[in-house]
This record gives structure tokens, C-alpha cells and sequence, in this order.
């Protein structure tokens, strides 16, 4: 009888964590609550916590950051080593595996990523927020695929397949732009040791390696040369994701380390990393008058027109002169309007967009008018892409 009540109550829980919708519905409750901590008593001390230091090591060796930058630096160079490893299975053995079947989805993305960062440039030019310009580029994976997951009966599994490979095309620009634009003055020394560092992983994966230990142990010191050098440590993430060993078939890849670190790491990344990151860098203080104030700032107005306008516009444009020129063709089942609804979903832009805010501006209240203004055009995006789907007759 136990075991029944218990089976019950589990597993609708392991169900609920495993779908897609689950990790962009605790981000969205985490970014609720830490708007509401920013406005209640309870401000100062979130913002006490989040700018206190904690320091790991010893004199010389060690590493003192706020928890902030912990979170952003540390716990997010997880994230993105997660992002790595998934960028490098579906380019062995997944979507992005065959350059006929991906040439839609690496076209729509960087469709997808170019006119955003032109209506945001159009609405700062000449402006010091011009540095903005990569906050409207980036869709976010997790709440992009949980809104699809609602309309799943309207949405065949093509536009699903379809807006994976783009989200994942997508966070591979901005982790390119992050590490080539968004990186502070180099030292030469600590980039030099993490090179070395780097090339070395990549003979221990060329060389067949399986001690996940060795892949593990350098890449903390990838994170602390990268974290020394100036250039953003959470590229260490993505690079040691990168050259993870993972095989040349799926019967290696399920017996690779690869698909270990992904299988152990993916559900920290998605229901604590993220959910932390949220709760860390969503805080906007704000009123009625504050409010209106930061939306209709150049910062404001280039984000939610670049994430809501710009997004659908250079993924449907892209992917819609693709295919009428006959250069790439719609996935099975897929139609125009599903290609259009996933172009609008394309315009939830979070977890990423939230962090490239983060490394844009250093003044809080442009940093106010972006955490905002992503929250928007990601709401509006959300809102009207489920509504297309739920329009579309089904097939």
C-alpha cells in the first residue's frame, strides 16, 4: 500500500523533471521570486549576499570573488561545459552531424543572431550602450523547447528537431561572440598556460584516454588560466565540452565519457545552475514609474524589438528564401506557419541574454532596463508563438 501511494507521488515528480517544459518553468519561477525579493524587505540583505567574498585557496593561490561572480564564473563555466558537450553530440552523431540536414537550422540561427544585434545597434548608435548589441542575439534552449512542449500535438517532431539545432547553432555564436568581443584585456601569461593546457586535452583525447579524472583536473585548470587571462572563463566550459572523447558511432558514444559528464551534470545544470543564475541576476527594483522609465530606454526598446521583431525576422526570412530557392528543404510534416511559430520562439532569449547583460553593462540601472526588457520580449515571444501553434489545424 505504501509502495503504491509512494509510486503515485514520485512519479508524476521524475515525469515533471524529465519534460521539457520543467527546467523553463523553474527558471521563470526563480526570475518571479528574485523580483519580489528586489522589492521587499528583504533587498538588502540579497544584495549583501550576493556581493559578499569568499575566497578558496591559499595567499597567493587562491581565488577571491564575490558570490555573484562565483555563480557567473564558476557555477555557469558548468553550464557551459554542458552546452560544449551537447554542441560536440550533435556535431558526431546527432542533427548537426550531416551539413545537408543542418544547412536550415545553422542558416536560420545566424539569420536569427544578425538582425537582432542590427535593430539593437540601429536603436544605440553612437551611445555607450552600444556594447549591448550581443543581449538580443542568443534563444533560450530550455524555455524555447518548454513552450513548444505545450503545443506538442500542433507541433511535429521536425520544428522540434528544427529549433533544438538552431538553440544549439545559436548558443555556439554566443559563445563566440562572448569569448572574441566580450573579453576584458588579456594576459598573455595565464593565456598562454591555459593554450598549453587546452592542447594538451586534446592529445588525451586524440590518444584515447578514459580517465575522466584527467579530463576533469584539466579543465579546472583550463577555467583558472582562462579566469587569470581576462578571457571570459566560462569559454574554458565550452572548449573542455569540446574535446571531451565521445567516439565515431552511437554504441561508443553511449559507452564514452562524454556521455557520462552529460548524463551526471545535464539535470544539475538545468534545475540548480540555471535555476541559481536566475535567482542571482534576476533582481530588477522597481515601480510604476521606474518602470516605465526603463522600458523605454535605446537599451529597452533595441532588446525587445531585437529579441521579438528582429528574432523572427532573420530566422523565418532566412530559412523561408532557403527553402523557395530549393538550397535546403522543410523537415518532414513541417509547414510555413510551423516554421514561423518556431521563428517567434526563437525570440525567448534568457539564461544567455540575461548573462551577456551581465558582462555588457556596469551600471545598474542600464543593467535594470535590460533584465527588464529581456523579460519582455521573452514574455511576448512565449505568448505569441504558443498562439500560432495553437492556430495551426493540425496536419
Amino acid at each position: 500500500m505504501k509502495t503504491k501511494v509512494a509510486n503515485k507521488i514520485i512519479t508524476p515528480i521524475i515525469y515533471f523533471f524529465k519534460s521539457e517544459s520543467a527546467s523553463g518553468l523553474i527558471l521563470l519561477i526563480c526570475a518571479i521570486t528574485a523580483i519580489i525579493i528586489e522589492n521587499s524587505s528583504f533587498a538588502v540583505t540579497y544584495e549583501h549576499i550576493l556581493h559578499t567574498y569568499i575566497t578558496i585557496g591559499y595567499k597567493e593561490f587562491s581565488i577571491s570573488m564575490s558570490v555573484l561572480h562565483w555563480i557567473n564564473d564558476g557555477l555557469m563555466a558548468i553550464f557551459f561545459f554542458v552546452v560544449g558537450m551537447e554542441i560536440k553530440r550533435e556535431l558526431v552523431i546527432g542533427e548537426l552531424k550531416s551539413v545537408k540536414k543542418t544547412i536550415l537550422p545553422i542558416s536560420a540561427a545566424i539569420g536569427g543572431m544578425i538582425v537582432p544585434a542590427i535593430i539593437y545597434a540601429i536603436f544605440n548608435y553612437n551611445k555607450a550602450t552600444i556594447t549591448g548589441w550581443g543581449i538580443p542575439m542568443a534563444t533560450d534552449i530550455a524555455f524555447a523547447l518548454g513552450t513548444l512542449s505545450l503545443v506538442s500535438k500542433k507541433a511535429p517532431k521536425g520544428i522540434v528537431v528544427f529549433l533544438t539545432a538552431l538553440a544549439i547553432v545559436d548558443d555556439l555564436g554566443a559563445i563566440i561572440i562572448i569569448a572574441i568581443f566580450y573579453t576584458s584585456q588579456i594576459s598573455w601569461n595565464a593565456f598562454i598556460i591555459g593554450l598549453i593546457i587546452f592542447i594538451a586535452l586534446i592529445l588525451a583525447n586524440k590518444f584515447r584516454v578514459q580517465y575522466t579524472s584527467v579530463f576533469i583536473i584539466g579543465g579546472i585548470l583550463l577555467w583558472i588560466s582562462f579566469l587569470k587571462s581576462g578571457i571570459h572563463s566560462t569559454v574554458a566550459g565550452v572548449l573542455l565540452g569540446m574535446v571531451l572523447p565521445v567516439g565515431e558511432n552511437t554504441y561508443e558514444f553511449k559507452r564514452s565519457i562524454l556521455h557520462r559528464l552529460e548524463h551526471i551534470l545535464t539535470p544539475w545544470s538545468a534545475y540548480v545552475i540555471m535555476p541559481i543564475f536566475a535567482l542571482a541576476n534576476s533582481g530588477i527594483s522597481m515601480n510604476l514609474k521606474s518602470f516605465s522609465a526603463l522600458i523605454f530606454t535605446p537599451i529597452s526598446l533595441g532588446i525587445i524589438f531585437g529579441l521579438f521583431v528582429g528574432k523572427q525576422l532573420g530566422i523565418f526570412v532566412t530559412s523561408y528564401i532557403l527553402v523557395k530557392l530549393k538550397i535546403a528543404k522543410l523537415p518532414s510534416q513541417v509547414t510555413i506557419k510551423h516554421l514561423y511559430g518556431a521563428s517567434v520562439l526563437g525570440g525567448i532569449g534568457f539564461t544567455m541574454s540575461l548573462f551577456i547583460s551581465s558582462l555588457s553593462f556596469s551600471s545598474d540601472t542600464m543593467l535594470s532596463s535590460a533584465k527588464i526588457s529581456i523579460m519582455i520580449a521573452s514574455i511576448l515571444a512565449a505568448i505569441f508563438g504558443t498562439l500560432i501553434f495553437k492556430l495551426i489545424k493540425s496536419q
